[in-house]
């Protein structure tokens, strides 16, 4: 069984309250693995601790709030955005990426968005699509 699965069946199956419980139930079934991994994998499949115990929980709704695309040549776009919303902006546009597009990096208001210099404009009429559709 894939480690993400088996997470997701121990957290069904057992009120865990705390990362180690968790981390001893995988080891006992023969995946060993590290806090910060875990961290990230539990993140990863959106589970969060809710009233005492790790469950998967499931985003809810939020439109996202306007943005505004700046262009900063040759090769980098600017997304600002309310804050507490650039990383899931930086998300979203890292899952739809258009060609051109080489990553993203989110701080709290602001999302620096990475593209090939010849690309920009096509990147960026991208990027508004994405945001007008939010």
């Amino acid at each position: 069984m894939h480690v993400d699965e088996l997470i997701l069946r121990l957290l069904e199956a057992h009120p865990i309250a705390d990362q180690t419980d968790l981390l001893a139930r995988l080891s006992v079934e023969g995946h060993a693995l590290t806090q910060s991994t875990l961290s990230r994998r539990l993140k990863r499949l959106g589970v969060q601790k809710v009233q005492g115990r790790y469950r998967r929980v499931e985003a809810a709704a939020q439109a996202m709030p306007e943005a505004e695309v700046s262009a900063v040549p040759p090769n980098l776009l600017v997304v600002r955005t309310a804050p507490g919303f650039a990383q899931a902006l930086g998300l979203a546009l890292d899952r739809d990426p258009v060609a051109g597009q080489m990553g993203t990096l989110a701080g709290d208001d602001t999302v620096f968005v990475a593209v090939l210099p010849e690309r920009m404009e096509d990147v960026r009429a991208h990027l508004a699509r994405v945001l007008a559709a939010r």
